[in-house]
């Protein structure tokens, strides 16, 4: 079967297209700038990318000349849309919805209903599904949910500690999110380390412009440093991760903003690029750090800080941990930063090989533990497409 992956943005539309007779990507892309110009960039194994301007108005536009290129004869690797057996949706909030699900009209009305706790990446996720429903009305749709990882989680530690009718009237819990990425590196940790992940007490840390750690046990998550939205957690790119609430009330009572002011600051303007003025690269703000600058030091050791407290506190919470995992644009590819998390930890059991960690293996399950470390430490590519891939056939095989 052939599954088509889409994850839809405010303006943007990416896409992959899987065989999963033996799970080979046959093409991938994405549209940018929609509603406002329009490019496209698509991509094939072994042949150059082709890339296009031209006027993409809505995403309906969009998914038509991504399926366009997926059956032309000169850039595409199907001969009609009638090959593609379903479409996977990335779905980063799910509120109530617990586990992945074939879409229908019901499914798209509880989603619209949802939109004020996802106002960012609700409305182009329901508008990816719509057009799919309208260009592709006899393939099954299925929405994979980002929160669905998270269904198992105990209601103590889902329930903030606030008047207890906002969570019962308003929905105001730990939702966490980055849950497709989590979920896939945790099952492949497994699948490498030859064990049954039922067995296993596992950390991932998903770490990027947005970042966010997991703690697993069994197969199932059962805390994650987001919350109520992705703004909760670690220091990240351009979020803030975790503060005093109270500050939040200050900048308005007191410096005279606004609640939409305070939060474009805590959303966009914090985090690394906030704490250094520089950079929301964790790449740019470590090169700032090694040419002396002090407050791109900073920076990185509060980043490193805020992980290494929820490794701490989840050790505390499962009681142990088999295995420590670093996935995603920072956690698969910046040693620094691994190096650091991981430096002092050896009373837990976490030590990493200095020369492993250096000299890793881009692009594959990689094992960085020391040797004789009683906690073993990876690097793990994430591949969130496949796993929603994955949800998708079994789905609609059903």
């Amino acid at each position: 079967m052939k599954i088509l992956v889409l994850n839809a943005g405010s303006s943007s539309l990416k896409y992959q297209l899987f065989d999963m007779d033996n799970g080979n990507v046959l093409s991938k892309g994405a549209c940018e700038r929609i509603g406002a110009g329009g490019t496209i960039t698509h991509k094939r194994p072994n042949a150059e990318p082709f890339y296009e301007e031209l006027d993409l108005a809505n995403h309906s536009k969009a998914l038509a000349r991504v399926l366009e290129l997926l059956c032309s004869a000169e850039y595409g690797v199907i001969s009609s849309i009638d090959e593609i057996g379903a479409v996977g949706h990335r779905v980063v909030h799910g509120g109530k919805m617990l586990e992945s699900c074939i879409v229908t009209e019901s499914v798209i009305k509880y989603l619209e209903t949802i939109v004020p706790l996802n106002p960012l990446h609700g409305p182009p996720a329901i508008a990816g599904i719509k057009s799919c429903l309208e260009l592709m009305p006899s393939v099954p749709q299925v929405t994979v949910f980002d929160t669905s990882f998270y269904s198992s989680i105990e209601d103590f530690r889902y329930i903030y500690p606030i008047p207890y009718e906002f969570y019962e009237n308003d929905k105001i819990r730990r939702y966490g999110f980055h849950g497709t990425s989590h979920r896939f590196v945790s099952y492949e940790l497994a699948k490498v380390m030859g064990k049954p992940i039922e067995d296993l007490k596992i950390i991932t840390c998903h770490l990027g412009n947005g970042s966010s750690v997991t703690a697993v046990e069994g197969g199932k998550a059962i805390d994650t440093s987001m919350g109520f939205t992705p703004q909760e957690g670690i220091v990240m790119g351009t979020r803030s991760g975790s503060i005093d609430p109270t500050i939040v009330t200050y900048l308005i009572k007191s410096k005279g903003y606004t609640a939409e002011e305070v939060d474009n600051i805590l959303n966009k303007k914090s985090g690394l690029l906030g704490i250094t003025g520089l950079s929301n690269d964790c790449r740019n703000v470590t090169e700032a750090a090694e040419n002396g600058n002090a407050r791109a030091e900073l920076a990185i050791k509060m980043l490193v800080n805020s992980i290494k407290k929820y490794i701490g506190s989840y050790i505390a919470e499962m009681n142990g941990v088999d295995a420590i995992v670093f996935t995603a644009g920072i956690g698969e590819n910046q040693w620094n930063i691994r190096e650091k998390v991981c430096e002092n930890m050896s009373y837990l059991g976490i030590e990493i090989d200095a020369d492993k960690n250096k000299n890793f293996e881009r692009g594959v399950p990689f094992e960085i533990s020391a040797e004789g470390a009683k906690v073993r430490t990876w690097i793990i590519p994430t591949d969130e497409e496949y796993m929603i891939a994955i949800d998708t056939e079994r789905l609609a095989k059903k």
